[in-house]
């Protein structure tokens, strides 16, 4: 189906998808994957990743110490925007209805109820460690699982792209703007 041809070149936004998954995420990359993740037992944080440089910059590196807190989501999970367009699609009809599509998104479920989220109008308007700070408040509300995700010796070796506008060329050949 061409709704799943991606956007972006996965290789070019392997780096960004990289940054989630070494702190602790897995990839939703089906309808299915996507159900199964909402619906599962406690806490769940849904990171819809993104290239867009200035509001994912500040998603990945803050979710990443976010992470660090005493307590975090029993499972965290990432879909990449323009990459797994049917389970994305799927994620923003089924679990944000009303919600304008965006990304990056962050989205905490909790036994699969729908319980906050982090807009990217909201992380826009954030640096990474305003972002840590939001979903650290919220963990420490809603989540019981000890963190951190990784262990710290780990995490500081981690890099993060903190670059404002994205450069990577669209498959199609369009602009690769946000």
């Amino acid at each position: 189906m061409t709704q799943d041809i991606p956007t972006y070149d996965p290789v070019a936004v392997a780096p960004f998808r990289q940054q989630l998954t070494e702190v602790g995420f897995r990839d939703l990359l089906t309808p299915e994957d996507v159900d199964a993740a909402i619906a599962a037992e406690g806490v769940t944080l849904v990171v819809l990743n993104s290239v867009c440089g200035c509001s994912a910059g500040s998603a990945r590196p803050g979710v990443g110490a976010a992470l660090q807190n005493g307590k975090i989501p029993d499972h965290l999970v990432a879909m990449f925007a323009g990459q797994e367009k049917s389970a994305v699609a799927h994620f923003r009809a089924k679990y944000l209805p009303g919600i304008a599509p965006s990304s990056p998104n962050i989205a905490l479920f909790r036994d699969g109820e729908f319980v906050a989220m982090m807009e990217r109008s909201h992380i826009q308007q954030m640096d990474a460690e305003e972002v840590a700070g939001t979903l650290s408040t919220a963990f420490d509300e809603l989540c019981t699982k000890e963190g951190p995700s990784i262990p710290q010796s780990k995490y500081v070796g981690l890099e993060f792209a903190l670059s404002c506008g994205s450069k990577i060329a669209r498959v199609d050949g369009g602009p690769g703007s946000c």
